[in-house]
């Protein structure tokens, strides 16, 4: 069984005030090893357009369902790929 798994996009760049595109790859690391394999994945919090895009791309086959949360939009699905 899958599980839900919610990362923070703010968490990945806690030890700076702002995302750095030179510390892409360590946020993509500590995105894929907080997803696990096969799991359903919430992307939230606070971050830049790029880094959601890249995250959601590498997630893309890791992740069984990807899906984006704001406060404003709620829970929009970016993919789902759970057999039922």
């Amino acid at each position: 069984m899958a599980e839900l798994i919610e990362i923070n996009l703010e968490y990945l760049y806690e030890a700076s005030p702002t995302a750095k595109l030179a510390e892409l790859d360590t946020y993509m690391r500590k995105a894929l090893e907080l997803a696990g394999e096969g799991n359903d994945v919430v992307l939230t919090g606070a971050g830049p357009v790029w880094l959601y895009l890249k995250i959601a791309h590498a997630l893309h086959g890791k992740a069984r369902k990807l899906i984006y949360r704001s406060p404003v939009t709620g829970d929009v699905l970016i993919f789902d790929h759970s057999p039922d």
